[in-house]
């Protein structure tokens, strides 16, 4: 998966966009033979609406105000777009995001200008860093009082060039319907992102004539999905000959729809797999080749086969740096093969020695049959004594935890036991920090989609809206938000959108007082020096605040556990609500830290399996 600003396409590809006739009937839509596509005079805004419609969105979030209003009155006649009112625009954006993960669609968020725009910034950052494709609507001051600082004017294209894949301002309203066919197709194809359409509110109450475009017509962007097949037989003839080779899977994959493909490749090359926190649930982690997660507290098995590797294939990967560690010295041995959608990607970190552009599941497609012909000619490679290296460090090394002394809950019994309860067919959505660590680890998932967190920006406060927006999306599973303290009061507000549009999300708040990601760097490296991360949400002191009290004041259910024989039980009863939101506050211990762990700036060879005690491996292999 690929990271950075795109430029902005000056316009390329042909693709047919959906007449209304081909979308999916809802109830209460029009017979699709009455549906008009043609000329038809309308107001900016309507043109909008019809837009969306046309696009064939189901659902927005969003919060209405002055430079959007003309907008919102049309969309309160829409029969086909559903607006939820969420209660903070960045809780919008989120839940935009949050809906794109669950449905596989593009996730849309509306918000008007000035303070409205800029509250979606973090959320099309968030966005941008993890390929989720959103389209966001904002409105702009009138044409002619754009640069005059008007009030609650703020230029949102300008300040979101940077974190979106394209952005336009729209000031004549007859540019309405194809502006916005052209951000669904540039946030949903090639590698997916988020789009920003900001439009004047006088385009929105002229007259226009609103005419839906038949194709969508960009001339200078071109996607590349066909991987070049000089490059894909090489690979193969890499991944049939190396006796040492891990697949290296990024959130690429799943952005793809590559998992089934990838199972296949797995069991065709032999070769041990990691999957990173983007890539979780893209193979499943019962399958025997999977090692599980890589990086800064990845497991100990995933990290070192990364270091002795001869051959890593990364397959929609971007080289993070919390996957790296020290970019210097990682993978110091091995041949790199680097398959992604975006070009921009590859070699921008690590030195690829063959780069492939393309669409991962024509990239796999493609490899799969010449992978089988190298071995027809060649032989399968001899990979035991790969395999017996890497068993043994999954015996030893195992994932795993220490009781905690103080008599609170270990956060690790909690959310296994969450993940064991409400099993792989649930949707688990994350925070950021210790918690969303220990989701990733614990969790087994056994399917793509089943996992959804802030991987790249790292955005506290993202799990609650994006929860919201997944419920949303896939309605028929359960979605557990994993929640920290710290992340829960971001953005907690939503549980009252949730109330509201009876959206029956599950919140589990890891309750250990404190920021705890924070903490655990501070006991490690600022030598147990707690400057300003005690929240004072439990532990003996007052809970400021109390989150069962603030869980009923929303309308949702509040439920606390304090102890281990009663975590079970929690976790039945909260699974048994099914008319509200529910809220459970487990209290653990503040002392509780993420293992194993690669501090920041150092090499993957120092990983330590806890503190104090690191594998002594041979470093000169």
């Amino acid at each position: 998966m690929a990271q950075g600003p795109h430029p902005a396409p000056p316009r390329a590809a042909v693709r047919p966009v959906r007449p209304a006739a081909e979308a999916t009937p809802r109830q209460g839509d029009a017979p699709a033979a009455d549906r008009r596509i043609g000329p038809e005079k309308v107001t900016g805004a309507q043109s909008i609406v019809r837009s969306l419609e046309e696009a064939g969105v189901e659902v927005v979030f969003g919060i209405p105000g002055g430079a959007i209003l003309p907008t919102y009155d049309p969309l309160m006649d829409s029969s086909r777009v559903r607006h939820v009112l969420v209660r903070h625009e960045q809780g919008g954006g989120h839940a935009a995001a949050g809906y794109a993960y669950a449905s596989g669609k593009v996730g849309v968020t509306m918000a008007t200008s000035g303070p409205g725009a800029t509250n979606l910034v973090t959320a099309i950052a968030d966005a941008n860093m993890d390929s989720v494709p959103m389209v966001a609507i904002t409105g702009q001051v009138g044409a002619s009082m754009i640069g005059t600082d008007a009030f609650q004017e703020a230029d949102i294209v300008g300040i979101t060039l940077p974190i979106t894949k394209h952005n336009y301002l729209v000031t004549d309203p007859d540019d309405i319907p194809r502006t916005i066919a052209e951000a669904f197709h540039v946030a949903s194809s090639g590698r997916p992102g988020p789009v920003l359409v900001d439009i004047a509110k006088s385009a929105m109450q002229a007259q226009t004539t609103f005419s839906w475009p038949q194709d969508v017509n960009l001339p200078g962007y071109h996607p590349v999905t066909k991987p070049h097949a000089k490059q894909i037989r090489e690979a193969a003839r890499l991944l049939a000959t190396s006796r040492r080779p891990v697949l290296y899977v990024g959130g690429g994959v799943i952005r793809a729809g590559a998992s089934d493909l990838l199972r296949r490749l797995t069991d065709a090359s032999g070769a041990p797999v990691v999957t990173t926190l983007m890539a979780r649930g893209a193979l499943p982690d019962s399958h025997p080749q999977h090692l599980g997660m890589p990086g800064m507290h990845g497991t100990v098995a995933a990290v070192a086969a990364l270091q002795k590797a001869d051959l890593v294939v990364a397959l929609g990967a971007r080289f993070d740096d919390r996957v790296t560690g020290l970019l210097a010295s990682f993978a110091p041995g091995a041949t790199v093969v680097h398959a992604d959608i975006d070009p921009a990607e590859i070699g921008k970190n690590k030195r690829a020695d063959v780069p492939i552009v393309g669409d991962l599941r024509e990239v796999i497609a493609d490899l799969l049959p010449e992978l089988e012909r190298e071995h027809a000619q060649h032989g399968r490679p001899d990979l035991e004594a790969w395999w017996k290296q890497l068993d043994d460090w999954r015996a030893t090394f195992p994932l795993g935890y220490d009781e905690p002394t103080d008599g609170l809950l270990a956060p690790q019994h909690v959310i296994t036991r969450i993940g064991e309860i409400s099993g792989p067919e649930s949707i688990f959505v994350s925070g950021v920090g210790q918690h969303q660590m220990w989701a990733a680890q614990f969790i087994r998932y056994e399917r793509p989609g089943s996992w959804v967190n802030s991987g790249g920006l790292g955005t506290m406060g993202f799990a609650v809206p994006a929860a919201m927006g997944a419920k949303v999306g896939d309605p028929s599973r359960t979605v557990w938000a994993i929640d920290g303290d710290g992340c829960f009061q971001m953005t907690n507000q939503e549980l009252a959108t949730c109330t509201i549009n009876e959206i029956p999300i599950k919140v589990a708040v890891v309750n250990n007082s404190s920021l705890g990601m924070v903490r655990q760097w501070q006991t490690l490296f600022y030598e147990s020096r707690y400057s300003n991360t005690d929240l004072h949400t439990g532990h003996g002191t007052a809970r400021v605040p109390d989150f069962v009290k603030l869980a009923d004041a929303y309308g949702a259910v509040g439920l606390r556990c304090e102890t281990k024989a009663d975590v079970d039980a929690t976790i039945k009863r909260a699974m048994e609500i099914d008319d509200r939101p529910v809220v459970v506050d487990f209290t653990v211990s503040r002392d509780s830290m993420v293992w194993p762990m690669v501090a920041a700036g150092v090499s993957n060879d120092a990983i330590q399996y806890a503190r104090g005690i690191s594998p002594a491996w041979d470093r000169e292999d």
